[in-house]
């Protein structure tokens, strides 16, 4: 028993003694190759460094857990946020460790990493040697290449002065060659950015606190708000959805909620004339209708102890709905796939604290 106890302290020892992405050796899980399938990003609990990715094979209904460190053998990291394709690599944004790790999505191999970023929370490819990645503390967009995976320069988008609207940036969407963020944190607006020139051009006032955003297919932009909460310094609204002609940047129409309500992970279907939120349940939107968005999947009871589900995301290809849910963000969570029409297909677990879907094509 204490040779084991001792082998067990003398990796540990070796183990914070190497660089992040030197440390191989685990049985690496079976891929598919081109099959499509869906990424699983789970967050983990902050400050524990347990965050971790699966990933689902949605033709086979297989699902193969902690494929990061599975593969590599090396942990993802403290708050695993958000994850985006390009080409055969996918990025995975880790939060509060401050980097993006690149995997090949074939394999699940480690290829390389982002490194020196604030609090980066989505990453967007402008070009093949240009992303932009977003920040919830720096104030500012990292330009990064990812070519060279090295940060060449950044846009500044902090406002003059102290205070609340610093521009905390969150997703993003193209249109032309105008990128659109949302300043989430204490903030209502839009940013309007111009990647040619890689400056801030413009902004749009919204409601309080825009927490995601999408493009339809007439190029409107819509962007869901959750209005703060009860007791915030920067004050609290009832929250909205908006609907803005990209070309325009007017806001066209808006939608209230309840008092209390915070909606958020606002998603639009493959066709883009469908949108889908979380508020609690999962509700859904004709584009082209006045009606107020209606419930489609109810959340069962006792869905994550906040209530409701936690995770949201629409397959751009086969316009299924996937939802995640958190439960008592300890145990590993769940995600159930829907059809369209809101019926179930399957269920399935991940790790802990589900929070964002990445989607692999064929």
């Amino acid at each position: 028993m204490k040779y084991g106890v001792i082998w067990l302290l003398a990796l540990a020892m070796l183990n914070s003694c190497m660089e992040d992405d030197e440390f191989w050796g685990l049985n690496r899980p079976g891929n598919d190759g081109d099959v499509g399938g869906v990424f699983v990003v789970c967050e983990g609990n902050f400050m524990y460094g347990n965050a971790s990715l699966s990933y689902y094979n949605s033709e086979k209904g297989e699902v193969l857990q902690d494929i990061f460190y599975d593969t590599n053998a090396l942990p993802l990291g403290d708050v695993a946020f958000s994850m985006n394709i390009r080409d055969s690599l996918g990025y995975i944004v880790i939060n509060n460790s401050g980097k993006i790790y690149i995997i090949n999505t074939r394999t699940f191999e480690f290829v390389g990493k982002i490194t020196g970023l604030t609090s980066p929370r989505y990453i967007h490819f402008i070009n093949d040697s240009k992303a932009y990645v977003t920040d919830l503390y720096a104030r500012s967009i990292a330009i990064v290449n990812p070519v060279t995976r090295e940060i060449t320069g950044s846009i500044e988008v902090r406002s003059g002065g102290g205070g609340f609207n610093q521009h905390p940036t969150e997703q993003m969407v193209m249109f032309d060659k105008y990128l659109y963020t949302n300043c989430w944190s204490f903030d209502n607006k839009i940013l309007v950015i111009n990647t040619e020139t890689d400056q801030v051009v413009d902004s749009i006032q919204v409601l309080k606190q825009p927490n995601s955003l999408v493009l339809d297919r007439d190029n409107s932009l819509w962007v869901l708000t959750d209005g703060g909460y009860e007791g915030s310094p920067y004050g609290v609204e009832e929250a909205g959805l908006l609907k803005i002609r990209a070309g325009s940047r007017h806001v066209e129409q808006v939608f209230r909620f309840a008092a209390g309500e915070q909606p958020r992970d606002l998603k639009i279907n493959g066709t883009g004339d469908t949108l889908y939120f979380l508020n609690s349940h999962v509700y859904r939107m004709e584009i082209s209708g006045n009606e107020a968005p209606e419930l489609f999947i109810p959340a069962p009871d006792g869905a994550a102890v906040s209530g409701g589900y936690y995770g949201l995301d629409v397959d751009p290809v086969s316009s299924e709905i996937y939802v995640a849910d958190a439960i008592d963000y300890v145990q590993r969570g769940m995600v159930i796939r829907y059809r369209p029409d809101g019926s179930p297909v399957d269920s399935f677990r991940v790790g802990i604290a589900p929070g964002a879907f990445c989607f692999k094509p064929q």
